[in-house]
């Protein structure tokens, strides 16, 4: 009799074994998927989209402004975009006081989002009295609010002293104006020299902004010129600037012209911790150089990511309708948005091969757009990113 109940219950003891297997395995099922979701979500969510542009707040650190213009700001507003409007004394520039008199209306209409940074004037250079003169206006700008100082490619290529040789960066007479610069804690953002382009041939150019330039400016082509100082000569001179002012926060203006090499940029940062670039008018450089080398610039990228600045260098001048201005430059956003967020094929107009997009961490491209702005030119963080 008990060897009979013994046997009934066996029916049962399977029945119930198999359904504690199928629980466990369901279990473990539901584990694996909703570590696969989880992984899903982390890839989503450290790299960003395109249609994260608009979302996210950007900082573009190097605009100019040349006329009482509005449209060009509410666009940069539109695209979540705060600026630095620069100065810069050029010869189809209106003078440095009139267009820091245009960058403060763009501040105060747009406290929120726009900063300038100022210059000087080189006229009277060798005369008696410019040196205090420019030390003064300096001071005036600072107390005005102006985030740093421009330097433009005129010293080195145009300026001469009375003797008729071409004055350089590194000439003792700058060394007070850099002195006040750092003793303001301002930032210097210099455009010394120019493309490694701009000694080569139009035919041997990289890149088709670099063509069409200095086809259009003839007298900054040094091709032409080879009475001017050679290319080497010029970033010797930014060099040693460095050294002879090794606490002055400095600001490569367009990648510190050694945007054909990020070996040779590598080396630069390396050497000068006080000195990061930013990339107006010379992504396309990156891009020519992802054509051949995709990881090189990627892994520059990645190893450099506190020492790079997003600019773009748009110009607002009277010679194209705002509308025309506009669209170009939110055009030229995107595209950049483009190769910095993905890893796409992409052709631009100003590189004649096809290129991966670099599709950098999330958390290199926000030090790209903003947290390297706050850090390099302190001031401009007006609202919390």
């Amino acid at each position: 009799m008990i060897k009979t109940c013994q046997l009934n219950y066996l029916p049962l003891l399977f029945l119930g074994l198999f359904g504690l297997l199928q629980s466990c395995s369901q279990q473990k099922n539901a584990e694996n998927s909703s570590a696969g979701d989880n992984s899903t979500a982390t890839a989503k969510t450290e790299y960003y989209g395109p249609d994260d542009f608009e979302k996210v707040k950007k900082f573009n650190s190097h605009i100019h402004i040349k006329v009482e213009d509005t449209a060009f700001a509410q666009q940069n507003i539109r695209d979540n975009f705060d600026f630095l409007v620069v100065n810069v004394a050029s010869p189809s520039s209106p003078p440095p006081p009139k267009q820091q008199e245009i960058a403060l209306q763009v501040v105060k209409a747009y406290p929120e989002h726009a900063s300038y940074a100022t210059t000087f004037s080189l006229e009277g250079f060798n005369e008696p009295g410019w040196q205090e003169k420019t030390l003064t206006y300096l001071q005036d700008s600072f107390d005005k609010g102006a985030l740093g100082v421009k330097i433009w490619k005129n010293v080195g290529l145009v300026l001469k002293d009375k003797e008729g040789k071409f004055v350089m960066i590194d000439d003792p007479r700058f060394d007070p104006i850099l002195d006040l610069i750092e003793k303001n804690n301002k930032t210097l953002i210099g455009h010394i020299g120019e493309p490694k382009n701009c000694w080569l041939p139009v035919e041997q150019m990289t890149v088709a902004g670099d063509k069409k330039y200095f086809s259009e400016h003839p007298e900054y082509h040094m091709y032409l010129h080879p009475e001017y100082p050679s290319y080497e000569t010029i970033i010797n001179a930014r060099d040693h600037m460095l050294e002879k002012h090794p606490n002055l926060r400095f600001v490569g203006a367009h990648l510190g012209s050694l945007e054909w090499s990020v070996d040779e940029l590598a080396k630069r940062l390396d050497k000068y911790p006080n000195m990061a670039v930013d990339m107006a008018e010379r992504i396309s450089h990156f891009q020519y150089q992802a054509v051949t080398d995709w990881q090189k610039v990627h892994d520059f990228f990645i190893k450099y990511q506190d020492r790079l600045i997003y600019a773009t260098d748009e110009t607002v001048n009277g010679t194209k309708t705002p509308a025309e201005v506009n669209r170009l430059a939110h055009e030229n956003w995107l595209r950049h948005w483009q190769f910095f967020t993905s890893g796409e094929k992409m052709k631009v107009p100003k590189v004649e091969k096809e290129f991966n997009g670099l599709k950098l961490p999330r958390e290199v491209v926000d030090k790209l757009y903003y947290k390297n702005a706050q850090k390099w030119f302190p001031g401009i963080a007006k609202t919390k990113v």
